[in-house]
């Protein structure tokens, strides 16, 4: 069966007066950046498109997890009226963004995620902001700050059309590589299911000064990975995103035009017995031209439905591979999607725990472990 694509009516994107935004100019420096494919995900409709594309992802995905796509059916304007929507929500004044805040402590994350709650380095905290908005179902609706109620009918409309024409079309590119019916993937990442923490984030780091920096050893976020199926970051000038390749080496994520960059997250590992990698990658201080600027972020994080559970798939392709499910693998049969998110999000906020520069590993539910990365 062929994954559920839906033509959404285009709207009026100038309804709502924004102050401008211009993204920041790319960095001068010559950087060694990660050499990742790019998808064309205008080829998905034409004839043999989709196989050719999932020919494209089959070894790219066994080595680093993350790759570009372009021509994904959103105009420039649109994405940097969405960047404009997330600047106005972190200039709001604090006890304003604090009425939204998430319910992090018991694994929610939709809301707002204050500056400084995690502890990175003994006395230093981090320096995101982050607004999650759930699908724009009945079930999940709360309340956001004025400025996304005034822009609602357009960031649901970017929010469903990345699930519906972006998302929808890498989960069947992925189940064509693993020669599992098409929809397999699409048909467990359902919009309309409430029990599904799909959400559109807006993410700001703010600079930090040379002598923090310096302390921090420019890093600014450990090398971890992601808890759901996929993350999609739109492009974002400001360098700071490293992944980590095969040989443990780190490479910068270069932010080409257009495009958006993808990376495979822990639900597919643990669903494919590893063969999709769940992308090791960390967030650095920039490059000194771009060092004093905030780094805003638009992400759409993908997760599966909470009750799925993390068994590996049966995949003719895995078995040819001689893939087999390692211990954790197994550890985690039996455990939810859902369980392992929000066991994940309490982890992140314990503040019981050492500073993460302290921490290789954290066990998050039943002994599967989250790892960090220097």
């Amino acid at each position: 069966m062929a994954a559920a694509v839906q033509s959404l009516p285009a709207i009026d994107i100038r309804h709502t007066t924004l102050p401008a935004y211009k993204q920041a100019d790319e960095t001068r420096h010559e950087l060694e950046w990660a050499d990742l494919i790019t998808l064309d995900l205008s080829k998905f409709d034409q004839p043999g498109g989709k196989e050719a594309l999932a020919k494209q992802l089959f070894e790219a995905l066994q080595t680093i997890g993350f790759f570009y796509v372009v021509n994904f059916g959103l105009s420039q304007e649109e994405v940097d009226r969405q960047f404009a929507i997330g600047k106005s929500v972190f200039e709001l004044p604090t006890e304003e963004k604090i009425k939204y805040r998430a319910d992090l402590e018991h694994g929610g994350y939709n809301g707002y995620k204050p500056l400084g709650l995690r502890e990175i380095r003994p006395g230093i905290f981090d320096n995101t902001e982050i607004y999650n908005i759930p699908k724009f179902i009945p079930a999940l609706e709360r309340p956001h700050p004025e400025v996304i109620n005034a822009n609602r009918r357009e960031i649901e409309h970017f929010a469903r059309h990345i699930h519906h024409n972006i998302v929808q079309r890498l989960l069947a590119l992925f189940a064509i590589v693993l020669e599992l019916p098409e929809d397999y993937f699409a048909a467990r990442h359902r919009y309309d299911e409430a029990l599904s923490d799909c959400h559109l984030r807006y993410m700001k780091y703010h600079a930090r000064d040379a002598a923090t920096n310096a302390r921090l050893e420019n890093v600014w976020v450990k090398g971890h990975t992601d808890f759901g199926s996929l993350t999609l970051l739109f492009r974002q000038p400001v360098a700071a995103l490293q992944v980590r390749g095969p040989d443990g080496g780190r490479r910068w994520v270069k932010p080409h035009d257009g495009s958006i960059t993808v990376n495979v997250a822990d639900a597919l590992q643990f669903l494919t017995k590893g063969f999709l990698k769940s992308s090791v990658h960390r967030v650095v201080a920039p490059p000194p031209d771009q060092a004093g600027i905030d780094r805003l972020g638009v992400l759409y994080f993908v997760r599966p439905e909470d009750g799925l559970e993390l068994k590996p798939v049966e995949s003719k392709v895995l078995e040819r591979l001689g893939y087999e499910a390692d211990e954790e693998a197994q550890l985690a049969t039996g455990i939810t999607a859902g369980e392992w998110v929000k066991a994940r999000v309490r982890a992140g906020v314990d503040r019981s725990k050492e500073a993460r520069s302290e921490v290789a590993e954290q066990e998050i539910i039943k002994g599967v472990k989250a790892r960090y990365y220097d």
